[in-house]
């Protein structure tokens, strides 16, 4: 972990939900074709300042966009990669979630995988530092999606069927982005790898061994890309690492403790911040906390769901920590929710106020902790 970055106790994922103005002018832009590309930008930005100003004013040290210009929270930055582009099919054929279906918009590899100099993700970092006197923070999905997401049959360039080949370019891809975002000025990076938590579901993993991948062999070659594409950070550059069970307009995908990937992510992806979903028994018990090497690896249990309004209380959360801390140096922990507010851009059955209730709840619950945010 950097010595000159040092990370806040209170954090949240990373996606916030879309103002009614954004999603009017995104439809008028990519649906009725009515607004230019200037006058929806003009919207995101109006919309990102606010969503600024709401998380410092609530006393967060790190700040995000919200994800305000995304319609997803992988997509958007994959499709920006060269040699990787977005199709959409029928409605059918999206992924499904419990009891609701996504949007069918599906990864392809279409040539040789690059980060290109010009990505607009690059540009959205820049204009967030430039309005926020906090630490200005950017998720992007790790390298494991651009595998687990696309499908077999999506994968068009012969060299990609052999895996090792796939993931090595893959690593490489991420390892240019990271510096990239370092050029343009982030001190701070988190990569959605929320597939690590998918492989600890019996049904995933069946579903890969049926495709002919051992799953556990598919956990460390996730990690050994997370490790190879954040090697050369530089020293005053955080890497944070989220981890859920999907999260879309409320629902879910995956079930499963951590068991199976705790060791390996903890120790073999040399992430310095871990956003663990933590807030249902789909996420198990807290024992795999005891797989995280004493020094500074930090990680923040999701106690506080973003899927429903009910507020959790701050001695509920001060208990839930105390057991975390049977496991591991609750100096070594900081408090988060457990996912975003809106992964895609229809968000979940939440409120505005009911989102900053659970942003202000982690706040309070690190000063009562730790006494800082």
């Amino acid at each position: 972990m950097s010595t000159t970055n040092q990370p806040a106790r209170a954090d949240h994922v990373g996606s916030l939900l879309r103002p009614d103005a954004v999603k009017q002018a995104r439809r008028k832009f990519y649906d009725e074709h009515s607004i230019s590309a200037d006058e929806l930008r003009a919207v995101e930005d109006d919309a990102i300042r606010d969503v600024v100003a709401m998380q410092e004013r609530i006393g967060l040290k790190v700040v995000t966009d919200g994800e305000i210009r995304r319609s997803f929270w992988h997509y958007d930055f994959m499709g920006g990669l060269t040699g990787l582009d977005l199709v959409q099919r029928e409605p059918a054929a999206g992924v499904q979630f419990h009891g609701v279906t996504l949007r069918p918009v599906f990864p392809t590899i279409t040539g040789t995988l690059d980060f290109p100099d010009d990505h607009p993700m690059l540009a959205h970092f820049k204009f967030l530092a430039s309005i926020t006197k906090v630490s200005p923070k950017i998720s992007i999905p790790g390298p494991s999606c651009c595998h687990f997401r696309t499908a077999a049959a999506d994968i068009a360039p012969p060299q990609y069927r052999d895996l090792e080949i796939l993931f090595a370019d893959l690593a490489a891809t991420y390892a240019k982005a990271v510096a990239k975002f370092y050029e343009a000025g982030c001190r701070y990076l988190q990569m959605d790898d929320i597939f690590f938590a998918y492989l600890c579901d019996p049904k995933q993993r069946a579903q890969k061994q049926a495709e002919g991948i051992d799953p556990d062999w598919l956990i460390g070659k996730y990690a050994e890309m997370m490790h190879e594409a954040i090697a050369h950070r530089p020293a005053d550059m955080l890497i944070g690492m989220h981890m859920c069970r999907g999260n879309f307009q409320s629902t879910w995908v995956a079930e499963g403790p951590y068991d199976f990937v705790a060791d390996t992510v903890f120790n073999k992806t040399g992430v310095d911040l871990f956003f663990m979903e933590y807030d249902t028994d789909r996420a198990g018990d807290l024992s795999p906390l005891k797989y995280l090497a004493p020094g500074h690896q930090r990680v923040y249990p999701g106690f506080i769901t973003t899927k429903t309004a009910a507020l959790e209380g701050v001695d509920a959360l001060k208990r839930k920590f105390d057991e975390a801390a049977k496991y591991t140096d609750i100096a070594q922990l900081g408090i988060a929710p457990q996912c975003g507010f809106a992964s895609t851009e229809e968000g979940n059955v939440i409120t505005p106020a009911d989102q900053a209730a659970k942003l202000a709840l982690v706040v309070r619950t690190a000063e009562a902790i730790w006494g800082t945010a």
